[in-house]
């Protein structure tokens, strides 16, 4: 993830793609946390690293989502 974590010369084009990908990625990721909690299969571990991705996702997203959303002083 840290090749994508330079957003700053990327175009918009490319920026909206990878945050669709970022979301489903996210999506994923919350699903998959969502079914080994409630089979009780999970380990702790999996989940902490399960958890620790999903939250880069999201702050990735919301570094994408600011970029890509012009600052309208009000």
């Amino acid at each position: 993830m840290n090749a994508s974590s330079d957003i700053s010369m990327k175009t918009d084009e490319v920026l909206r793609v990878e945050l669709e990908v970022f979301r489903r990625e996210h999506r994923d990721l919350d699903e998959a946390i969502t079914a080994l909690v409630d089979r009780g299969t999970a380990d702790q571990l999996t989940l902490q690293r399960l958890k620790k991705k999903k939250l880069q996702l999201k702050d990735m997203i919301a570094r994408i989502e600011d970029r890509l959303t012009p600052d309208i002083i009000a």
